[in-house]
């Protein structure tokens, strides 16, 4: 049996279940839960090992990358920025970053970087994993850029783009970078173990990821767009491990944190805008989130997916209640809120499942939360 650490409220047994099961049967190596009601936490588990030789275990303090869950924290920033009235949803991206007006983008708004429509799912020009370190050559290439579809006709899943594009925007406004920002107007005031660049102190405390057995194979004649996202640069999981990949922001992909960091922040948006005392939104900004961008094919992802903005919305995907939002991160993290229940949910983990979209574990830890909160 695998020796899980925390705390689990009574009302949540079956996710201390099903984390247990995960754990237990292989499916894990190292991992973490955290589910938040009413803002406050009342599960908190961590249990597992770093290493997949099973030398080290996995504490209370560990933080892992987490990938595409960092978007929802790059996408809070912009929610924040449009509740304070200084940065326009619905405005055209040129007003704040002119030089993005290049190539057929004028009217591109900022909500459709919001809700993956932009069509800047990718670079055209090469790039290197090198690349993603150079903020100006990665944001550069994409406001020199043609879309690769109308914007805003359809969603087309902005892996690494989104965050450079979100990012550039929070720097435009602020005059901050969005780690920065991050950092200071987000995790710092709710006291959240997560970063996006992570800072040479926290290195100690970083578990490796272990990449997926069986990584996914994108044929470029069968899913030309998405090979054109994911295969430009060739990211290996392993490059998560380097330190440059750790300093650099990648807003899109490279915040490290925890179960408990992540639910932490999140409960600030099933709350309403507050929670413990520290409020980021008001009660209308955290509705934002729920103005439908896109519903359809996702012509990356090749799945159906409805997008608000800056999270995916509960649909065919991903059931739930109309006020239900959620995103995951490559290999199998994930977080998700209830605003109805005020309840977020918030799963990160070292052993990457294969696959680009879903995994099983998140999955059956929201089916056990909802077991145990209705």
């Amino acid at each position: 049996m695998a020796e899980v650490h925390g705390f689990c409220d009574e009302r949540f047994a079956a996710v201390r279940e099903a984390f247990e099961e995960h754990l237990d049967d292989g499916m894990d190596i190292g991992a973490s839960c955290a589910v938040y009601a009413d803002g406050e936490a009342v599960v908190d588990l961590w249990g597992g090992y770093l290493d997949e030789d099973r030398t080290a275990s996995w504490s209370a303090e560990t933080i892992v990358n987490v990938w595409s869950i960092t978007k929802t924290m790059t996408a809070l920033c912009a929610l924040m920025l449009a509740d304070a009235g200084e940065l326009d949803l619905s405005a055209r991206v040129a007003r704040y970053w002119p030089e993005f007006a290049a190539a057929g983008k004028r009217e591109v708004e900022v909500r459709h970087l919001m809700g993956h429509t932009s069509g800047l799912a990718g670079w055209t020009a090469p790039m290197t994993v090198e690349d993603l370190y150079d903020w100006e050559k990665a944001t550069g290439l994409l406001a020199a850029q043609e879309p690769w579809w109308t914007p805003g006709s359809a969603s087309g899943y902005h892996a690494l783009t989104q965050g450079y594009l979100v990012g550039e925007l929070v720097r435009r406004v602020t005059g901050q970078s969005v780690g920065r920002f991050f950092a200071e107007q987000v995790a710092g005031p709710l006291d959240a173990d997560f970063f996006i660049g992570t800072p040479a102190l926290a290195d100690s405390r970083v578990a490796p990821v272990v990449p997926p057995e069986h990584p996914a194979r994108i044929s470029k004649a069968d899913a030309p767009l998405a090979s054109r996202t994911f295969l430009n640069p060739l990211l290996p999981a392993e490059t998560s491990r380097s330190t440059s990949w750790r300093r650099a922001e990648i807003p899109a992909a490279n915040g490290h944190g925890n179960a408990r960091s992540v639910a932490a922040v999140h409960s600030v948006l099933a709350c309403g805008g507050e929670a413990r005392g520290v409020r980021l939104l008001s009660a209308m900004g955290c509705e934002r989130v729920f103005e439908e961008q896109s519903d359809g094919k996702d012509l990356v992802l090749g799945v159906p997916l409805r997008f608000g903005m800056g999270f995916g919305l509960a649909g065919e995907l991903f059931p739930g209640g109309p006020r239900t939002c959620f995103w995951g991160g490559w290999g199998g993290s994930m977080v998700m809120a209830d605003l109805d229940a005020r309840v977020c949910m918030a799963y990160v983990m070292n052993k990457m499942g294969s696959g680009i979209v879903g995994d099983v574990r998140g999955a059956s830890l929201v089916q056990a939360l909802r077991s145990g909160s209705a």
